[in-house]
């Protein structure tokens, strides 16, 4: 088989839902237990070859398709050596437009995506027909619109303080978010926790973890920097905040990680 991988972005009419889809094939892979890191995102994984066997997070087994809410601990993904399938990006506030449920609701654990729908149940069965991943994507984007036909439109102000902290990369402080969309900082906290679950401040917890994890993938070495640059106090902050959301320190998910990422995942999709 190989290694190949495919990045692209939906149907326009999914992209306020769906950031990106990634199809992955790889051959010979040596990485025995791969780690989910937290991330802004809530993660929809189809395997086109054996089921997905994932730990560290309630609902943890073995499934053909999966998809995990936000999260403050590292998903645990055993590997074997042949792995085929797709990851989709998922935005928080778009789930309750494609699956039926808040964001909330799948926050911090591990779901069967046949709970979810007959037409979502028997995605494995028709990706794992198409012949490629161009068709693929247009399977994903056909089932997916169709759900999307009347979207879930959250409180503007939900809107506005989650895109907020999302595209300054959790730099925001939690007090200036409820200033700005007219809120008081605890009916923020409280509406964001019941539509994304979780609280401001963590999100922004992770949104920072994602922002250092994405200047590593890009090359950075100079931890410190990165740490600055990710608004970490110094880089025994940044350290002590990777051991807790990812399970082990930068330079060792660098050693164990790194190597085996076939593409980056911040690249921009075709």
């Amino acid at each position: 088989m190989g290694h190949s991988w495919a990045v692209r972005r939906p149907h326009p009419v999914l992209r306020p839902l769906v950031d990106r889809y990634v199809g992955y094939a790889q051959d010979n892979v040596t990485l025995a237990v791969h780690r989910g890191l937290p991330s802004r995102h809530v993660t929809l994984i189809i395997s086109l070859a054996e089921p997905v066997r994932c730990a560290g997070l309630p609902g943890e087994g073995a499934r053909q398709a999966l998809v995990g809410g936000l999260h403050t601990a590292p998903a645990l993904i055993t590997q074997s050596r042949v792995q085929c399938g797709l990851h989709l990006e998922l935005d928080p506030l778009g789930v309750r437009t494609l699956l039926g449920v808040t964001a909330a609701e799948l926050s911090g654990r591990v779901n069967d995506l046949a709970e979810f729908g007959g037409d979502l149940a028997r995605l494995p069965e028709r990706l794992s027909e198409a012949p490629d991943w161009a068709a693929r994507f247009a399977i994903l984007d056909d089932v997916l619109a169709a759900r999307a036909a009347e979207p879930f439109v959250p409180p503007a102000e939900l809107g506005r303080a989650w895109h907020r902290l999302r595209d300054n990369a959790g730099l925001v402080r939690v007090s200036e978010l409820a200033d700005e969309v007219g809120w008081s900082r605890r009916h923020l906290g409280e509406r964001f926790r019941a539509e994304l679950g979780l609280p401001p401040k963590q999100a922004a917890r992770v949104l920072r973890f994602e922002q250092a994890g994405r200047l590593l993938r890009a090359g950075r070495r100079d931890l410190a920097g990165v740490a600055l640059e990710s608004g970490y106090y110094d880089q025994a902050h940044l350290s002590n905040e990777w051991r807790a959301l990812a399970g082990c320190s930068p330079r060792t998910w660098m050693a164990e990680e790194l190597p085996a990422l076939g593409y980056q995942l911040d690249e921009q999709p075709g």
